[in-house]
């Protein structure tokens, strides 16, 4: 599986840098100052996953992807208190791991950039405000951060889970359907734009413009 990933990533023209051990990865991490993301699994032998993500976030907010083999909320809960930008189970599929590598990097590379464009709908975040067409739309605070966090995965199916983790942020305790109340809202809000919100039955939702 790890030589399956670094191809996948190879060929989509990513340069990957891998380390033996926690140790390692903490000491090419400060050598090399270019790392774009981290890929990490929380099974590594000297220092563990949460040791290395903890050794990392105390220098730097590089987006970092926790792989393991546990599935238990507890765990992924913690991986987000440390900073975890995502937190994937195995077994997964290289296909969607690369997808989410990509689309983590398209949304810290466009931290800076204020203004976000797809599909007939633009996104202004200095503003906090949303046009389709050119004509202003009226969103709640939730219903803005949910459009952004859609825009910024757009072509990635997101769990209701994740979504309540990086809209409502990890310490929400409420209902997960209250997601659904807030896409339907949202879905009116952008008329036929609302469209490009994909129901993923039995997980949650995809946000994708087109066919």
């Amino acid at each position: 599986m790890r030589k399956l990933v670094k191809d996948f990533l190879t060929i989509k023209g990513f340069r990957v840098v891998e380390a033996a051990d926690g140790e390692e990865a903490v000491d090419i991490f400060f050598q090399q100052k270019d790392i774009a993301l981290i890929l990490l699994d929380v099974m590594m032998p000297k220092m563990d996953g949460w040791e290395v993500c903890k050794a990392i976030r105390q220098h730097s907010d590089v987006p970092i992807i926790m792989l393991t083999a546990r599935g238990e909320e507890q765990d992924e809960l913690q991986g987000f208190k440390l900073g975890v930008d995502e937190y994937i189970s195995k077994p997964f599929s290289p296909k969607i791991l690369v997808a989410r590598v990509e689309a983590i990097l398209r949304r810290s590379k466009g931290i800076s950039a204020d203004v976000l464009n797809v599909g007939g709908i633009c996104i202004d975040k200095a503003a906090r405000q949303v046009t389709i067409d050119g004509a202003p739309i009226d969103l709640s605070y939730k219903e803005f951060e949910l459009l952004n966090y859609f825009v910024e995965n757009q072509g990635l199916a997101l769990s209701r889970e994740k979504i309540l983790n990086n809209v409502w942020n990890y310490d929400y305790f409420g209902d997960a359907r209250t997601i659904d109340t807030h896409v339907k809202k949202l879905r009116s809000k952008l008329g036929e734009k609302g469209d490009y919100i994909k129901t993923v039955w039995g997980m949650g939702y995809k946000f994708e413009v087109g066919a």
